[in-house]
């Protein structure tokens, strides 16, 4: 394990240290490590001039073969791919439309979404120029409040697949928008793995499904993929790539660099193919050793948890649960305890009161030795 970049790289002259990263492939601590066949191919397209027209025509048709598809294409990432679906809904393929946004005068440009599943990602259909219309409360919405807020003016209805434990189901959603004629468009940013989430979602009826591509795919992390219905990938491309128009799509400074395409095709050539049952037996390997350095600390709970701790792919995750009658450092106590030494380590607290986690899919070989080690002292103290 090296945690301190020479000096003569990049990183040392720039005085950049490594990290740890025990909280998951979160996109402030650098999303995911790309393999080394993914930075290969991005090196070789480095290398070369490339037709980015054709590049992008032939990147959407194998995304949309492995998605079921009607249509695909590689974005900026998963916000980038939130945008281009807000766009599409409100323009269609009128070029004026295209033309004017933000600016949505005379548009349907109204995106429903349950207040249950608000989130600082939303702002992203913002940016294209919608208004989100909240509907519920926290717990989420009903039937009738969903049905009541569809209108003459709605462009989408918005759903976050991570946050579907409150309110409306997606198929409740995908029947109720359906029958009035409105699309329905998600983020389903970190749901790969599984595999199977790749298909999952169009096959349900969904019709734009917005993916990050460097979590869990680990293609490089400024990337992500927008798939669906025909007609709307159509409006999507279209204010993503309108070169030839008078004025630029909402999407032109989004655009992905040549380099990022063919990293991203890689590294889901890479995802489709792999053992993610051997994969998920590591993880929960990893997790496992970790809760087996501190299940003995007097007050907490440790146990290795499978579902979705972090808001992110359900995964093999090592928990603590502080008791009642803990007298130790808090969850917040512990985790900036985890980073004051070299190297700093980054886990996860919350979201239940007295919790804190290490999620393992972002650690390196070994380094589930020193998080338990340092772990163990965090707790103690020691």
């Amino acid at each position: 394990m090296t945690y301190q970049s020479g000096a003569g790289s990049v990183l040392g002259r720039l005085g950049v240290k490594d990290l740890v990263n025990g909280h998951h492939w979160r996109t402030i601590l650098g999303g995911s490590i790309m393999p080394p066949e993914v930075v290969d191919a991005m090196a070789e397209a480095a290398g070369r001039f490339l037709d980015l027209g054709e590049l992008n025509v032939k990147a959407g048709e194998y995304v949309a073969k492995i998605t079921g598809a009607d249509r695909g294409m590689v974005t900026s990432g998963c916000a980038a791919a939130q945008v281009l679906q807000a766009a599409a809904c409100m323009t269609g393929t009128d070029e004026a439309k295209i033309g004017s946004l933000p600016d949505t005068t005379g548009m349907k440009n109204e995106v429903v979404i349950q207040q249950s599943q608000r989130n600082h990602y939303d702002s992203s259909y913002q940016h294209a120029g919608a208004t989100l219309v909240e509907i519920g409360g926290e717990g989420g919405a009903t039937r009738a409040e969903l049905e009541a807020a569809i209108g003459d003016n709605t462009a989408a209805v918005a759903y976050v697949w991570v946050m579907r434990y409150w309110g409306l189901s997606l198929e409740e959603v995908i029947e109720i928008a359906h029958a009035r004629g409105v699309p329905v468009v998600l983020d389903a940013a970190a749901e790969l793995p599984p595999v199977g989430n790749l298909t999952k979602f169009v096959s349900m009826g969904v019709d734009l499904v917005a993916y990050s591509g460097g979590k869990g795919i680990r293609g490089p992390q400024s990337t992500g993929m927008l798939v669906g219905r025909g007609d709307l990938m159509e409006a999507a491309w279209e204010n993503a790539f309108s070169y030839d128009k008078a004025r630029a799509g909402i999407g032109r400074p989004m655009k992905v660099c040549k380099e990022e395409i063919v990293g991203l095709i890689c590294a889901l050539e890479l995802f489709v193919d792999a053992d993610h049952e051997t994969e998920w037996a590591e993880w929960r390997a990893k997790s496992a050793s970790i809760v087996d350095h501190v299940k003995h600390v007097p007050g907490l709970e440790a146990r290795v948890h499978e579902g979705i701790v972090y808001e992110g792919p359900g995964s093999p995750t090592a928990l603590v649960v502080l008791g009642e009658d803990w007298a130790g450092r808090s969850p917040e106590e512990v985790q900036a305890a985890m980073l004051e030494q070299e190297p700093p380590i980054y886990i996860g607290v919350g979201p239940e009161p007295r919790e804190l986690w290490v999620a393992p899919v972002a650690l390196q070989e070994g380094e589930e030795d020193l998080v338990a080690r340092r772990l163990l002292a965090a707790l103690t103290g020691e």
